[in-house]
């Protein structure tokens, strides 16, 4: 009876399907890590780029900014347009225009130019995610789309925890410049790796740029961009203003700090993975158990951040309200209907969105005298909203079938 067994545990092993679908999501993941560390890791470098371009820190914020504008503007335009080519070849030309984005950072003359090239750099970053998540979908067994997904944005939060510090390392090291030169490096062995092991699509002639805009007349893809934009800005609140919430209010010390930010990274990773898994079994309820989990992380980052043991803890739950992302993700797959790649795509401008609503947001509370723990309170109100705005969702859900069956018997 064993011998069956192991024959069929070894031909699952080496299973060449599984083999290949790996592959692909390894290369999709390592555009992700690229993204990742190429948004984050100037967050490091500011003082660098201010000194050589001759401007202030505050100046310098402008850069962050012209990055997270170009991703807003980028997602949808680019899913739009781009929604009928094979979404191989999309692939391929994002992180092309990717990598030149970044090596236009490198060599920017000035700090206008410089703008220009983080604007044109963040141009594919929703697009991607959203092709890629895609991509990987189709290529997952039907209960396994959620953990596919979570795979391939597994780059991003790997980006968190090693990429942006050891990039912002060598951008110390060398220069702030070689950081960028990095991040194009890494989008051009992306390139090579999606060329070799994503498979080749016909992309779809049907998929006209008015039919994808046909997602933004459907109620619950804006509901799950609403939970994106707003319910998940309560980690932009918090995460924003971490640094000195952990010197002044848990007194942990400066040099300590990068390790506390990689908790945050490691906290990510164990929210992908949990929450990739529970959308897997039941999608609707994780997208709400990751909410709540997240309203009470804000709550009790609030209550006990003095204690710097507890402030570690507190860290690590913040980095795993991470977990909502693969299953409002997958969920926009299944209510976009034939737009899915705008809708895909969208997902990552509603998250930049939330950064900026959520530091913003953060911001008036710190700068109003409540503290720099109030932005636990802040993050716990925006999950709050984002908890309605979810079950908002599952009374259309459940509104929608009530109606079908009435149809018949009023007709």
């Amino acid at each position: 009876m064993s011998e069956p067994m192991c024959d069929e545990a070894f031909s699952s092993a080496v299973d060449p399907r599984r083999a290949r679908v790996s592959a692909a999501e390894v290369a999709l993941a390592v555009g992700g890590f690229g993204i990742g560390t190429g948004e984050f890791a100037i967050m490091g470098l500011l003082p660098q780029v201010a000194e050589d371009v001759s401007v202030s820190v505050p100046q310098a914020v402008a850069v962050i900014s012209a990055y997270a504008l170009g991703v807003v503007v980028g997602a949808p335009l680019i899913a739009v347009l781009a929604a009928r080519f094979s979404r191989f070849r999309v692939l391929l030309v994002l992180m092309l225009v990717f990598a030149v984005g970044n090596f236009a950072s490198a060599v920017a003359p000035d700090f206008y130019t410089l703008i220009a090239a983080r604007f044109f750099a963040g141009l594919p970053h929703g697009a991607y995610f959203g092709v890629a998540a895609l991509v990987a979908a189709g290529l997952a067994a039907p209960n396994q789309r959620a953990r596919a997904v979570g795979r391939v944005m597994m780059g991003l939060t790997i980006a968190t925890l090693f990429g942006t510090p050891l990039v912002a390392w060598f951008g110390q090291a060398l220069g702030w410049r070689s950081a960028f030169a990095i991040v194009g490096a890494i989008s051009l062995l992306t390139m090579a790796l999606t060329f070799a092991h994503v498979p080749r699509d016909k992309g779809n002639p049907k998929a006209t740029p008015l039919r994808e805009l046909g997602a933004l007349g459907k109620l619950q893809v804006w509901l799950m961009l609403g939970i994106c934009a707003i319910g998940c800005g309560g980690m932009f609140a918090v995460f924003s203003y971490i640094t000195p919430a952990l010197t002044e209010v848990a007194g942990v010390s400066l040099g300590n700090v990068p390790i506390m930010l990689s908790v945050f990274g490691a906290g990510m990773i164990l929210g992908n993975i949990v929450g990739a898994r529970l959308a897997d079994w039941a999608l609707m309820p994780a997208i709400g158990i990751a909410i709540v989990f997240n309203i009470l992380a804000y709550v009790l980052f609030y209550f006990t951040m003095g204690n710097p043991w507890i402030a570690i803890v507190n860290v690590l739950f913040i980095g795993g309200g991470f977990a909502v992302v693969p299953g409002v993700q997958t969920r926009l797959m299944d209510v976009a209907g034939e737009a899915q790649t705008l809708a895909a795509a969208l997902s990552h401008s509603a998250f930049n969105l939330a950064n900026a609503l959520g530091a913003w947001l953060g911001g008036v509370s710190i700068a109003a005298g409540y503290g720099w723990t109030s932005t636990g309170l802040v993050g716990a109100v925006l999950g709050v909203a984002g908890f309605g705005i979810f079950l908002a969702s599952v009374f259309v859900d459940r509104a929608q079938p009530a109606r079908m069956a009435a149809k018949p018997a009023a007709e």
